[in-house]
């Protein structure tokens, strides 16, 4: 019986093999539309692609041609040929304004940019322009039934930048002291990620890193730029309590802040 089947199951392979090469040679486009169809329908997206492309520049104007493009368009998008799955929705969207797939094409064309965003350790201009075309998605669309998941692809990229971004300002910090001793890189950068990313969960921790790099600026620093530095570094002290008065990192901050006000005293009973 094993064996009859595996017969069986060669004879339907081969067949199937054999109707699509049929289709790939035939010049009906109407049995290439419908074969591509099915083939579409059944998952086999590679060999639908190759009989929609052969297809495409004679179906213009032709009642199912809106069809075609959008499943000419997915069959990328399935292959994980991001590039060309959004450009191909792109054209989708401006040559069927008025379709009812529209919606869907231009959130499946910011969705193939989406997939393009690296590691947020690599460079991020892929990340960044996904979020604007998710955003200007969900201003175009606003009713769309896709706009749930276009604000958590958004969320989600919005928090790579996050990471790269505050991984950045934590190097500058970290390899100062290796360096060149200053750490105006690393406090620039963290005050940056702060006013960028307001609603960060990093934000606790850009706070408290930015005044620790002024901390050690100060604290390093030669002796006519010691006390500008640790009153600025105070500053910063002051503004990290007041947004977080039960840090996780108050006990490391308040040991910090002493050391600060001793040396400040000094330089006040010396005036």
């Amino acid at each position: 019986m094993k064996n009859v089947f595996y017969i069986l199951t060669l004879v339907v392979l081969f067949s199937s093999c054999s109707d699509y090469q049929k289709l790939l040679k035939t010049e009906s486009i109407a049995d290439k539309f419908k074969g591509g169809d099915s083939l579409y329908q059944l998952g086999k997206y590679e060999k639908a692609n190759k009989l929609f492309a052969q297809i495409v520049p004679n179906y213009r104007g032709k009642p199912n041609a809106e069809k075609l493009m959008f499943l000419y368009s997915d069959t990328f998008f399935k292959m994980r040929d991001f590039y060309v799955a959004g450009y191909q929705f792109d054209k989708f969207v401006t040559n069927y304004p008025k379709s009812e797939k529209v919606d869907e094409a231009a959130f499946l064309s910011a969705k193939s940019t989406y997939k393009l965003s690296p590691f947020y350790t690599n460079d991020q201009k892929d990340t960044r322009e996904a979020i604007e075309k998710l955003q200007n998605f969900i201003n175009i669309y606003p009713n769309s039934k896709f706009v749930t998941e276009a604000n958590a692809l958004v969320k989600e990229l919005d928090l790579k930048l996050q990471k790269k971004a505050f991984a950045i300002a934590k190097q500058y910090k970290d390899i100062a002291p290796q360096f060149s001793k200053d750490f105006y890189a690393a406090i620039k950068s963290f005050d940056n990620f702060i006013f960028e990313f307001p609603g960060s969960e990093l934000r606790e921790d850009a706070f408290f890193y930015k005044f620790e790099a002024a901390y050690q600026q100060a604290t390093n620093s030669v002796e006519f730029k010691k006390k500008v530095r640790l009153e600025q570094a105070k500053e910063f002290y002051d503004a990290f309590i007041k947004a977080y008065p039960s840090s996780k990192y108050l006990s490391q901050a308040v040991l910090m802040v002493d050391v600060i006000d001793q040396s400040l005293k000094k330089y006040n009973t010396k005036s």
